[in-house]
């Protein structure tokens, strides 16, 4: 049994794909080594080797790819242009911070038969049905363990493969579902008995359990049985008879339970791990919030250095950094100018060893790729170094390439009292720099084109320990010319020093914004959070990492955002918790880059205080109780032959700091497969707008620190109450289908 049945294999394309190939990989203009490139039987994998290194070979899933890019789309394959033609040459895109994969072909004939078999397979990928896939992973599992290609299973190669698969059980029980899918007693399973045998193995008695307490014969739920299933458990009121209905279309395997107008325990259980099913609630996925308010009421997905690939001493830059940002979602990038050394300037991560990208190229991946994952504006954060001949060069090439998306002028020719909004900012690209006075029409032209030396310094120069003091020359010199050309670009996006809040709220204007390095900002969060929390309705601040982190680490976003702060920049480069955050508020609302802040953080008489959350109107502290049921085909951490996972699963709440908190189970000894806990964690949200929960799943060593699992980050309001499905994602923030934790959760208030 082939799940795809025989149509992908006879595609043209595919043929020429299984049939193999020797392309060219290229990682550099020196290095270019040809490999045999191959796609395996399942139709998923891609094998390839070096023709003389011996034994050694990789391969990687199409599932693991994103895009394929077709002729010189990349630095690497632009770099060997003069060499290699359009027509030879194509990327392979892998999602999450995996790095591309370019190739030559040698013909123009086999490239394209690379590119669109390598398409559709994507494509088939991406439309797999919940249940064909798991079928998929089984097939692929099997495949794996079929040493000897015989299509059949001793039980002696089932043992190795629950091994594998990260299931240790009980050798006398698997035995005994050996022999039940053993039909032919032949001492061997083939693949259809297989996928018997694997869901004999994996009927969860949990969920049959939940299934018992709703249905009436146990064999079935019928439609009203469902509807109170729904009604009582899921908390979908109203809507909970035509829910049912629709579950019943969309789930049930059985042609005789449809007909019935029922559910089996099969499509019940397939219910629950859909979309659907999962904790997060649907209809918070889609941009749903009121997009028509000014800017700076909202969060605002941002990225520091975005031009870094690694660490900030002497990691690559690169334009793939920015397109990785931007397809993640990023809405506000950071371009670090420099004098290049032929009059065009360059972007670098400034006194280091790091490498220089063109930032004429920059600004054309931008256009490229800003607004592929969402319609709402992208702002460019400038960091200025360059004198004013290379600066009025940088206003060309952003006025020449963008064209009509770089906003350069007054939206309604009004000098604002706030800032535009998203909406009316749709599919434009802003300018944040500095500006020679302000948008005032009364523009007094004996401004000269010089900005005081304390608004340079204040412009988050300080980003890097190496640039803390402006160099002696510029002592003298009290000003620092800034180009005329460059300040007009210059709308909404104001860089200025911040003189206290005392000063910006009889001061400033709603255009101005100030860059604030992490220390600063937790300082005046803690000393002044209310005043934090006002300023930030009316102006923009952008958050940076300390120039001390040279390792591209981050800090934790949260602390900022619960005092308002719009833009903080996180290295979008470095996995890890702070950017599981991240994805994690920017999930909802279509991950269109902006979530728009509470009520009581938009009104600039706000008297909310993270420190005191209880004293704001409306204040309405939850409950929140999860009981972490079981766990499901958890992915192996440590690759050695027989080693297994001791699962735990941590729930951490991230938000105002009475709500920090961290609750976990204990570890189940030796199974990934199917672990059940059946312990309940308990927590008080005092500020459930501004809450985050991360599900962390590790492997428990009592001898050295846990390994990482798996995650999943959601705000508290995106939250389905009920019985839920938890689909992990790596430390990338990569899906690992089909591992996912299986909960119970309720909210309440506290009385």
């Amino acid at each position: 049994m082939d799940p795809e049945g025989s149509r992908i294999q006879d595609d043209p394309d595919v043929k020429v794909m299984m049939a193999g190939s020797t392309l060219r990989k290229v990682k550099s203009r020196s290095w270019k080594k040809q490999r045999h490139f191959r796609l395996l039987e399942d139709g998923l994998t891609i094998w390839y080797k070096s023709r003389w290194a011996g034994r050694g070979h990789s391969t990687f899933s199409v599932t693991e790819l994103e895009v394929v890019r077709e002729g010189h789309q990349s630095e690497v394959l632009l770099s060997i242009a003069e060499e290699f033609p359009a027509d030879l040459c194509f990327t392979l895109v892998f999602h999450g911070r995996q790095g591309n994969l370019d190739l030559v072909a040698d013909t123009p004939e086999e490239a394209q038969a690379w590119i669109r078999g390598v398409r559709k397979l994507i494509h088939k990928a991406q439309t797999m049905g919940e249940k064909e896939r798991l079928d998929q992973w089984v097939w692929d599992w099997f495949q794996k363990a079929d040493k000897n290609k015989d299509g059949k299973m001793t039980f002696k190669e089932v043992k190795k493969l629950l091994k594998m698969m990260n299931v240790d059980m009980n050798e006398e029980h698997a035995l005994h579902l050996f022999t039940m899918a053993d039909k032919s007693e032949s001492g061997s399973l083939e693949i259809e008995q297989f996928v018997c045998f694997y869901k004999m193995l994996t009927q969860r008695d949990e969920v049959w359990k939940v299934f018992q307490d709703y249905s009436g014969d146990g064999e079935k739920l019928m439609l009203e049985e469902l509807e109170s299933f729904l009604r009582m458990e899921q908390h979908e009121g109203e809507q909970s008879a035509r829910h049912a209905k629709e579950l019943i279309d969309r789930y049930e395997p059985s042609e005789t339970a449809m007909k019935q107008g029922a559910m089996s325990l099969d499509g019940f259980q397939m219910y629950l791990c859909s979309q659907e099913g999962s904790i997060f609630n649907p209809e918070h996925r889609n941009l749903h919030q009121d997009m028509s308010q000014p800017l700076s009421h909202y969060f605002i997905s941002s990225s520091h250095n975005t031009y870094l690939l690694e660490d900030q001493l002497r990691g690559q830059s690169s334009l793939e950094a920015y397109i990785q940002a931007l397809k993640r979602g990023c809405r506000c990038v950071e371009v670090d100018c420099w004098d290049g050394s032929d009059g065009e300037p360059v972007v670098y991560h400034g006194h280091t060893l790091t490498s220089k990208i063109l930032f004429k190229d920059v600004v054309s991946t931008v256009k490229d790729y800003a607004f592929k994952a969402s319609d709402f504006p992208v702002i460019l954060s400038l960091e200025n170094h360059c004198g004013v001949e290379q600066q009025t060069v940088m206003a060309r090439h952003l006025s020449q390439i963008l064209g009509d998306t770089l906003l350069t002028t007054l939206l309604d020719g009004q000098v604002p009292q706030q800032l535009p909004s998203p909406q009316e900012l749709k599919g434009k690209i802003l300018l944040k720099a500095k500006k020679i006075g302000g948008l005032e029409k009364c523009l007094d032209e004996t401004l000269t084109d010089e900005v005081s030396d304390d608004e340079e310094m204040a412009n988050g120069d300080g980003d890097s320990p190496c640039t803390e003091d402006p160099p002696a020359e510029n002592k003298k010199d009290k000003k620092s010319k800034l180009s005329r050309e460059l300040s007009d670009l210059v709308v909404y996006c104001k860089s200025v020093h911040f003189h206290g809040f005392e000063h910006a709220r009889s001061h400033a204007k709603c255009y101005e914004m100030s860059s604030f390095s992490e220390s600063k900002a937790k300082k005046l969060a803690k000393e002044a959070g209310t005043d934090f929390v006002q300023y930030n309705a009316r102006q923009l601040s952008r958050i940076y990492p300390s120039g001390l982190r040279t390792d591209s680490s981050n800090y934790n976003p949260q602390e900022m955002w619960t005092v308002g702060c719009q833009i903080v920049a996180l290295n979008f480069q470095t996995a890890g918790l702070e950017m599981d955050l991240n994805d994690g508020l920017f999930r909802q609302n279509g991950c269109c880059g902006f979530v728009l802040k509470p009520d009581f953080m938009r009104d600039a008489s706000s008297q909310f205080s993270s420190e005191k959350p209880e004293g704001r109107q409306g204040y309405k502290p939850l409950r929140l109780s999860i009981q972490v049921i079981s766990g499901q085909q958890l992915p192996k951490v440590n690759q050695k032959e027989g080693s297994i996972v001791d699962p735990l699963v941590r729930v951490e709440i991230y938000g105002v700091p009475q709500d920090q908190a961290k609750e976990e189970t204990s570890h189940i000894n030796n199974n990934g497969f199917n672990p059940v806990w059946n312990e309940t964690l308990n927590f008080v949200i005092h500020t459930p707008e501004l809450a985050l929960v991360r599900f962390q799943v590790e492997d428990y060593d009592k001898a050295s620190r846990n390994d990482f699992i798996g995650q999943f980050t959601l705000p508290f309001t995106c939250i389905q109450a009920g019985y839920r499905h938890i689909h992990l994602l790596s430390k990338d923030g990569m899906l690992i289908p089909p591992a996912s934790l299986f909960v119970h959760i309720s909210i309440s208030e506290l009385t």
